[in-house]
């Protein structure tokens, strides 16, 4: 293993064929087609999962996102190297899952995180939670405590849905529920803004985990850009100081931005989930 970790962190190298040259953290090329799991009652959710040893990883993405983002793929690389589990999904209503987006929740959501845990995996599993994927992964720790054995937050957007809604200037809200959706501003698509319903904004409401003590146990890392500009770093200092483990570590990168998919900013995800599955292994 240790020498499958070796190669591993010497793969980074200059590409000089990408744009005017960029390092490259050495990204996914496995031929696996997209599995679907089939749940009678809920809409079909698209994955993709590598066999290995345990203990193995989880990838939550973002808010509109899905599975085959950066963060993933470089994940999944870096299990398959070591011969570890690994499992990337979307969620209902996004990429390759069934579903339409308007019609998702946190709370069905934070369902399919857990058809994930139930019916995908075995043993302990390490949940990598990105932005609302960060928030989703509380949720499933706190429901699944004898399954995930730990955390690792990249920007995670605890509550922040809705601490962000009730900022805003009551008659802008009054408009909100009116028209009955909420343009939340966003530089990662074209249009600017992502187009939340009300409805999303009031069932969110019954998931917001930071006004009272988090029950998650297990470690807890929690990794956030000092210039993320979507979801302020103070939210992770809010969920370390929650959470009743007393295994926490917040990474702050000073020049990280959200997305947090620079060269180091990968190799700092992957080193810290490396980390983890070597602290879990020697307690097996």
């Amino acid at each position: 293993m240790a020498v499958a970790r070796a190669l591993w962190r010497g793969a980074v190298c200059w590409c000089p064929g990408a744009g005017d040259g960029s390092w490259a953290v050495p990204v996914c090329r496995l031929k696996s087609s997209v599995s679907f799991l089939t749940r009678p009652d809920r809409p079909n959710l698209a994955y993709h999962k590598l066999k290995g040893k345990n203990p193995g990883v989880v990838f939550l993405p973002g808010l509109n996102s899905n599975m085959n983002g950066h963060k993933a793929i470089a994940l999944e690389e870096f299990c398959k190297s070591l011969g570890h589990a690994y499992v990337r999904f979307d969620y209902t209503g996004c990429g390759s899952s069934d579903g339409h987006l308007k019609e998702c929740t946190i709370g069905k959501w934070r369902k399919d995180v857990l058809s994930v845990l139930d019916e995908l995996t075995e043993g302990p599993q390490i949940l990598v939670g990105s932005s609302l994927g960060g928030w989703l992964m509380l949720h499933a720790a706190i429901a699944r405590p004898e399954k995930v054995a730990a955390l690792v937050g990249v920007a995670v957007a605890a509550d922040y849905v809705i601490t962000t809604f009730n900022q805003l200037p009551v008659e802008v809200k009054k408009v909100v529920e009116e028209k009955g959706e909420w343009k939340l501003p966003t530089k990662h698509n074209e249009e600017g803004f992502y187009c939340l319903t009300y409805d999303f904004i009031k069932e969110a409401e019954n998931h917001c985990l930071l006004a009272s003590p988090i029950p998650i146990t297990c470690p807890v890392r929690l990794i956030h850009g000092m210039k993320d500009e979507d979801v302020p770093w103070h939210i992770s200092m809010q969920v370390a100081d929650h959470v009743l483990s007393k295994d926490v570590d917040i990474i702050l990168r000073k020049a990280g931005q959200h997305r947090m998919k620079e060269k180091d900013d990968t190799k700092l995800l992957v080193y810290t989930v490396d980390d983890l599955i070597d602290k879990l292994s020697h307690l097996v």
